[in-house]
């Protein structure tokens, strides 16, 4: 009997959906939200290329993020960039 294993590109989308479910959740009245460390998103305080925070939709001027504790800066980055439509 041969052991399936999944794919990476399965793996990483039942993560999206997983992140997805949660991101949904957060703007229901009710429902409890703990925001990530700094260090569990990645967080750093400058900016990976072309992305910093000030770029991202999860951004809370003007040192927020919806996802991410503590203070921000607008020119730093996290793994869960996300850029807003026209920046």
């Amino acid at each position: 009997m041969t052991k399936h294993r999944p794919s990476r590109r399965a793996l990483l989308g039942n993560a999206s959906i997983g992140l997805s479910i949660v991101v949904a959740g957060v703007d229901r009245p009710g429902l409890a939200f703990q925001k990530l460390s700094q260090a569990d998103a990645r967080y750093q305080g400058t900016a990976k290329g072309s992305q910093h925070c000030v770029g991202c939709i999860h951004f809370q001027p003007p040192h927020g993020c919806r996802f991410v504790q503590g203070e921000i800066s607008p020119d730093g980055w996290c793994q869960l960039f996300t850029r807003k439509a026209g920046a």
